[in-house]
């Protein structure tokens, strides 16, 4: 059966957390406009630096702190590469965290789809809600 766009884009996003280096949650996020693959990002530390997987975590207040969050990394592949994320859509395995919910309002993301209510903060979601950022559960599961 063909999957329609959000379950076929969420698929993509579980495939991109594979390469994920940080064990705490695997993570992976596809930012897509018009049903194009704008870029995508997991769960890593910054270039060059070690990863979860090699040196361990590098626990802060409860937070790996090592890591770059797949919102994130996606985000910051987009400025690398000069591509304009203005009126995406985010797709990502895990509902954004505070931050990262922060960082996607003001890359321009309109729609979140997520499949997993990882932490979900009611601050970050009133974030959302008021800067008018359509935000969807999609209960793909990459098993099924």
């Amino acid at each position: 059966m063909r999957p329609d766009w959000d379950s076929y884009f969420m698929k993509i996003a579980y495939a991109v957390s594979e390469r994920s280096t940080c064990d705490r949650a695997l993570v992976g996020c596809v930012l897509v406009r018009e049903k194009r693959i704008l870029t995508t990002g997991f769960n890593g530390s910054p270039a060059g630096q070690d990863h979860c997987d090699e040196a361990g975590h590098l626990m802060v207040d409860g937070h790996c702190v090592r890591t770059i969050h797949a919102e994130t990394n996606a985000i910051i592949q987009a400025a690398l590469h000069g591509v304009s994320t203005k009126g995406a859509t985010c797709y990502v395995t895990h509902l954004p965290c505070i931050q990262c919910t922060k960082a996607l309002i003001n890359a321009g993301i309109t729609r979140i789809v997520y499949s997993v209510a990882y932490r979900s903060d009611e601050n970050a979601l009133n974030f959302l809600k008021a800067a008018d950022v359509e935000v969807l559960q999609n209960t793909f599961s990459p098993s099924a």
